[in-house]
């Protein structure tokens, strides 16, 4: 903070530095530091303060960080977490699984379906990693989403979903985010949502995706809190909820 940085206000391990149209962003995460900028002399300040002020070591560009893999390319760049889904598919082997091109079958799940119980633990670590996968693949956002609301007693039902969502992933695991170079960034953001969707409480559940440029930088689906009167109230309440987003906001 006495170098001129700023904390960000909706992610605290988020610096912020500008000095008039030139700006540093350095992210920290335990004892990693990525930082990147408009100003080549600024970010070369920033290195050669930090390697005098710390034993520390400078890999060059950032090609793997936290599970996610980045390229970076002339005309920009593209992450996804390939080798991370290939780990998970190995967990739970289903390296050779049959592939299926959709997520979900329509099924309406619930908390009791009256199938049999299965091993919550095994149930939640993959949800967990499913969970994980989800920053850089917003395609499982949604079913991930839906079937971690049985974490607490999954049923056969419930862990057949979710290994259907590892039979999509062996086919798409190349997948990812590319952000294209552009002087014209624009910020879109689109939500939706069903009406009383949840068997169990009859709640809706709403989703929402921004985007600034050529690829989606946020995104989430989520059971609405209260239970909406009409499919119009439910759409109200997710646009309503996800119009604060972008602008780094909570709800109190």
């Amino acid at each position: 903070m006495d170098r001129g940085f700023r904390r960000s206000l909706s992610e605290p391990t988020l610096y912020i530095k500008s000095q008039g149209n030139d700006t540093l962003i350095v992210s920290l995460y335990v004892d990693d530091l990525i930082y990147t900028g408009n100003n080549e002399k600024m970010i070369q300040d920033f290195k050669q303060d930090m390697m005098k002020t710390f034993e520390m070591s400078d890999l060059g560009l950032m090609h793997f960080f936290l599970g996610i893999e980045i390229n970076q390319e002339r005309e920009g760049i593209f992450i996804c977490q390939r080798k991370y889904t290939e780990t998970l598919l190995k967990k739970f082997k289903m390296e050779s699984c049959k592939i299926v091109i959709t997520l979900v079958t329509g099924e309406k799940y619930q908390k009791e379906d009256g199938s049999q119980k299965v091993d919550g633990s095994m149930y939640r670590s993959l949800i967990g990693n499913l969970l994980y996968l989800t920053a850089t693949r917003p395609d499982i956002m949604f079913a991930t989403s839906l079937l971690s609301r049985f974490m607490q007693s999954p049923s056969q039902v419930h862990y057949a979903a979710a290994k259907r969502i590892l039979r999509y992933l062996r086919g798409t695991k190349d997948f990812g985010i590319r952000y294209k170079s552009t002087n014209d960034a624009k910020l879109v953001g689109y939500t939706d949502s069903d009406w009383a969707g949840s068997v169990d409480d009859m709640k809706s559940t709403s989703g929402y995706t921004f985007s600034l440029g050529s690829g989606i930088l946020s995104w989430a689906s989520k059971k609405q809190a209260t239970v909406a009167q009409s499919s119009a109230e439910a759409e109200y309440i997710a646009a309503a909820k996800h119009q604060i987003k972008p602008f780094g906001l909570e709800e109190s």
